[in-house]
């Protein structure tokens, strides 16, 4: 009878355990779910939106020759800061490690003609996208190759850490040729200038921009692997200012400035923003 009753009086307490220790997480996770998204504020208050970014990526965001950060991306941002009423602080970041920067607080966005993938899309809250884009191969003027199917043993420069080197990495002819990561497409164009690599896999507003301003006698083979689309990447929890970014650039479009901007650097609108 006794340990009857000292069982029973075990069990409720154990009961009574449990149901506290439910309440504690439940409280703990409503109380992380309704965080506050206190974004677009913080941005407002410090009077900075700080723009992360590799430098490299010609025409969407680049250092020039004076050393001074510009580009297509640097110019729209620069308008929606004015909008917003913040100074545009342009941060160099590593590509390789854009997320890490992110998620740290070091900046607020990363713009800079990335290109939307699943990786991307899970990691990050992502703005509509604003611009599209194919991946194209570009070849020496006297190359061989006059198409993809040429480039199968051929050796292939590819900018580390990019959706390109991905996308290439897992295609068919990717699998046949020799694959060359380096650090920025302009380095990938110079080693196939110099002979070191066959062909360059790279974005086409890059590679149009790099022919048409450069002189270069470069050719882009008629086909390639696939189209993408540009964004811009925020925290995952900070959509108030995703939100009034995506509003403003709408407003750029309906007005004609994005218009504007996109002529000055690629002779015509060639964005997508509704």
């Amino acid at each position: 009878m006794k340990k009857s009753v000292f069982t029973r009086f075990l069990a409720a307490a154990a009961a009574l355990s449990m149901i506290a220790v439910s309440a504690g997480c439940g409280k703990e996770n409503s109380s992380e779910s309704s965080k506050e998204d206190n974004s677009l504020q913080e941005v407002l208050d410090s009077g900075k939106f700080v723009l992360g970014l590799d430098a490299t990526f010609k025409p969407m965001g680049y250092t020039d020759e004076n050393d001074e950060i510009v580009g297509f991306d640097i110019d729209v941002a620069e308008e929606v800061c004015e909008r917003m009423g913040v100074d545009l602080v342009k941060q160099p970041i590593n590509w390789d490690t854009k997320e890490e920067d992110l998620d740290a607080g070091r900046i607020d966005c990363i713009w800079n003609g990335m290109s939307v993938n699943p990786s991307r899309a899970e990691a990050m809250n992502l703005s509509d996208p604003y611009m599209k884009n194919a991946m194209v191969f570009v070849v020496p003027a006297d190359s061989d190759a006059k198409e993809m199917s040429d480039l199968a043993d051929a050796s292939i420069g590819v900018q580390n850490g990019s959706t390109a080197q991905t996308i290439l990495e897992g295609s068919e002819i990717g699998s046949s040729c020799s694959i060359q990561a380096m650090a920025t497409n302009i380095e990938a164009l110079q080693q196939m200038e110099f002979g070191f690599v066959d062909a360059v896999f790279l974005d086409s507003v890059v590679a149009e921009y790099e022919i048409n301003s450069s002189g270069k006698d470069y050719v882009i083979l008629p086909d390639g692997l696939e189209e993408e689309e540009y964004a811009i990447g925020f925290r995952k929890n900070d959509q108030k200012l995703r939100d009034e970014v995506q509003k403003i650039l709408g407003e750029m479009k309906a007005d004609g400035t994005l218009g504007e901007i996109s002529t000055d650097w690629f002779g015509s609108d060639i964005t997508t923003v509704k």
